[in-house]
């Protein structure tokens, strides 16, 4: 499984031939110039929630590519009215897709489109594929419930927001990762507007005193698991 940092909380992933997009805000984001939007393949889309700032390049991303729209209901309802293709899912729901299994789970946040329709309720997946399980939890608070999908899922990454304002901030995100009984977290939502800066050492610093690893990719830049 390969996974490419797109910028914000935009990520592609790559599973045996298989390309998912997640959240894709490019565009518009100045750290992310370099990536051409246009040239991104997908087979799907992963949309945990219907903020401007996750959902910007989807229209463009699935018109170019005939990608398939995963998300809830509503969200997806909203994309198949404009005649793309989607999945529906809701929270603790999961769906064998050809790739993997894609379970949608709990956030806590808020979700509607920049139109003001309403964007359901906000998740995060979990997905099991090529004998890997990773954990991608969108914008959301800690919560407890983080606990439960180390329980059905034992995980060989997290993928956590740390960028603070509108999501957690490291020092949650380092109890997040002890809920999810996980060492190594890839940290999104940072950097990209004045809000959510961090300073990248003292965020890895905190890991490590946890025995962890936080990774912070540059954009563009890809880990495999």
């Amino acid at each position: 499984m390969n996974i490419t940092y797109l910028g914000h909380a935009s990520l592609a992933i790559e599973i045996n031939g298989t390309n998912i997009i997640v959240d894709p805000f490019i565009s518009a984001n100045e750290l992310a110039k370099h990536i051409d939007v246009n040239s991104l393949k997908a087979d799907y889309i992963l949309i945990t929630h219907a903020h401007g700032d996750h959902i910007l390049d989807v229209e463009t991303i699935a018109k170019n590519t005939g990608a398939t729209i995963v998300s809830n209901a509503e969200i997806a309802g909203y994309y198949e009215a404009k005649g793309f293709k989607t999945h529906p899912m809701n929270h603790g729901g999961s769906w064998m897709f050809n790739f993997g299994k894609v379970k949608y789970v709990n956030a806590i946040h808020s979700s509607s489109f920049p139109d003001g329709t309403y964007g359901g309720q906000p998740g995060g997946f979990v997905i099991e594929a090529d004998s890997k399980n990773v954990y991608i939890a969108g914008d959301t608070a800690l919560t407890y419930d983080m606990k439960l999908i180390s329980m059905r899922n034992p995980l060989d990454l997290a993928i956590l927001p740390i960028g603070d304002n509108f999501t957690m901030d490291v020092d949650d995100a380092t109890i997040a990762a002890e809920f999810l009984e996980v060492t190594t977290v890839l940290g999104y939502h940072y950097d990209t507007f004045g809000y959510i800066k961090i300073d990248h050492e003292v965020a890895k610093q905190k890991f490590a005193n946890k025995h962890k690893e936080l990774i912070l990719l540059p954009v563009g830049n890809s880990i495999e698991i």
